[in-house]
């Protein structure tokens, strides 16, 4: 059973830092790419950032390139998005996942696994 837990979320102003952690069991990163998407209120879930080791990439969604950093500790099994610079539009419920396509155009459809979301809240 893959099993995918969020956690970091919290307020911060805008402006600030947030680091979001994400475990992850029941998978390996080599073989499946894992990242991380947001909701806002009132809108659709969107794709932010992931990673695949298989195909040696890293992407980032246009809104949060040179502000987010997403990285992995393969020892640990747990992927992090080190949020800077954060503004009210990153406000959001924001969800680890994994298995999609992390290559070229990014992803094309809903990832496989889902965790449950964690809430970022930056307020001016």
């Amino acid at each position: 059973e893959v099993q995918l837990q969020a956690s970091g979320g919290g307020l911060v102003q805008v402006g600030g830092s947030l680091r979001l952690s994400c475990a992850a069991s029941g998978i390996t990163f080599d073989n499946y790419a894992i990242g991380w998407f947001r909701q806002a209120p009132g809108k659709e879930r969107e794709w932010v950032s992931c990673i695949s080791r298989y195909y040696s990439s890293t992407m980032y969604a246009d809104p949060v390139k040179g502000r987010f950093t997403i990285s992995t500790d393969n020892a640990k099994n747990e992927v992090y998005l080190q949020m800077n610079n954060l503004n009210a539009e990153d406000t959001g419920v924001y969800y680890c996942a994994a298995h999609f396509k992390c290559r070229g155009t990014g992803p094309d459809r809903p990832a496989k696994w889902w965790g449950q979301g964690t809430q970022v809240t930056v307020s001016s």
